[in-house]
């Protein structure tokens, strides 16, 4: 393991190696509960999802170790997972079969992306600020999504919206658990989210709301999922947005996490730049490749990460670590099918405040910034729809800075995507 991963050259030992995985585990093992909760509601097998859950994890994580040597661990991405379960599926009317076909063709088509030196050109020609509202956009996606599936907010023939019966016990156990979540973070607890999550569902299984349905057994039949994809089906031209909106987004996500994470761990060259960052890229793309072919949605680098990081982890046997515990949370399915959705709501809301803090990043003293980002990020809630808000982002960002005079500062990219959108709109 010296030899392998350069423990001596990256200061670090095998211990804290191991301590840095459990670590990183511990704050991401939340999405092998909410990952089937959320592409259950479509109708896709839980138990199979679960399966697919942590092998697509410990897959991508084993490669990103293997053969990148960084200590970041993959997994489904949150609000990739939203939109392919309630925008794809729920809104749009595709098949979850072929949303996962939508789902590997975006992945081969990142893989040859991760393959050529046009990479870093894409990744830095969309401009900072619509990545990272992008990102925020996203959050508020999720946020909605949690209040929603807490009983917090409720549809309304009038308003749309409104507030449901907060004194539901679901709707308290639910914003328990966020404030638990919370408390945690801020003391700096190790596994903040997946503690609030059994928490709540201890506490709920205790007063009757919810039914204990046991810890361990043998893994779920995959085949439900395995191999379901449907590639054909794909290919229809209205699916055109759907895969480029996957792509767009883990390519851009999984640019930021490493860049991120690397810069916290101080594995950047002189020059700012990640070395091996190609090799980081194919591990992310074909953990997506792989993980539809099993059963799930995009995976991608968790930002989780940084808290190996920040227990000593700097190598691929941080990750490997990891990549084995997912493993091994193969034998707890019955546990999964255990949390119910008042207990993984808090932790959708959770991350959604976490990706929503990309807003403060961006120049609030230029309005043909702030406002495309603004428009970017609600647009996304407000639409149901990642992809929809992507698309109003880059049109709307594109049009202010030819009109206000400052088309020098729109990329051709951006340009690029925003009519194609725009064309898309208009006629698909």
């Amino acid at each position: 393991m010296l030899k392998l991963f350069k423990l001596a050259e990256h200061g670090t030992t095998v211990r804290t190696e191991v301590l840095a995985g459990v670590t990183t585990f511990l704050t991401m093992a939340y999405i092998t509960f909410v990952n089937p909760a959320i592409l259950s509601d479509v109708g896709m097998d839980f138990g199979a999802v679960f399966v697919a859950t942590c092998v697509a994890a410990a897959v991508g994580t084993l490669i990103m170790g293997l053969y990148a040597n960084f200590p970041i661990a993959l997994a489904p991405g949150m609000g990739l997972n939203a939109f392919f379960a309630y925008a794809v599926v729920g809104s749009m009317g595709y098949s979850w079969q072929t949303a996962l076909g939508a789902v590997f063709i975006s992945g081969v088509l990142f893989v040859i992306l991760s393959l050529l030196p046009v990479r870093a050109w894409i990744i830095n020609s969309i401009p900072k600020t619509l990545k990272l509202a992008i990102s925020a956009g996203i959050g508020l996606f999720l946020a909605i999504i949690a209040l929603k599936n807490a009983g917090i907010v409720v549809d309304h023939p009038a308003t749309l919206v409104t507030l449901g019966d907060v004194t539901a016990p679901a709707v308290l156990l639910a914003a328990a658990g966020f404030v638990i979540m919370i408390v945690l973070d801020a003391h700096r607890v190790p596994g903040a989210v997946i503690i609030g999550i059994l928490a709540v569902t201890a506490v709920g299984i205790l007063f009757g709301v919810s039914e204990w349905k046991g810890l361990a057994s043998w893994p779920p039949d995959p085949t439900p999922t395995l191999l379901q994809l449907d590639l054909v089906g794909a290919f229809e031209i209205g699916l055109l947005t759907v895969i480029f909106t996957f792509l767009l987004v883990d390519l851009f996500d999984t640019a930021g996490t490493l860049v991120g994470l690397a810069h916290r761990a101080g594995m950047l060259d002189a020059k700012g730049h990640l070395p091996g960052v190609g090799r980081a890229l194919l591990a992310d793309s074909t953990a997506t490749v792989a993980g539809a072919l099993m059963g799930t949605s995009t995976t991608t680098s968790y930002i989780e990460s940084a808290a190996g990081i920040k227990a000593g982890g700097r190598t691929g046997l941080t990750a490997v670590v990891v990549a084995g515990l997912f493993l091994l949370t193969l034998f707890f399915s019955p546990l999964a099918q255990t949390v119910p959705d008042y207990a993984t709501a808090p932790a959708l809301l959770y991350v959604a405040c976490l990706m929503a803090r990309g807003l403060a990043e961006i120049d609030w003293e230029d309005a043909t910034e702030y406002a495309p980002a603004v428009i970017t990020a609600i647009a996304m809630p407000l639409t149901f729809s990642i992809a929809h808000g992507i698309g109003i982002g880059f049109i709307t960002y594109a049009v202010v800075k030819i009109v206000s005079g400052k088309w020098r500062e729109c990329p051709p990219a951006v340009l690029v995507i925003g009519v194609l959108f725009a064309l898309k709109f208009a006629f698909f």
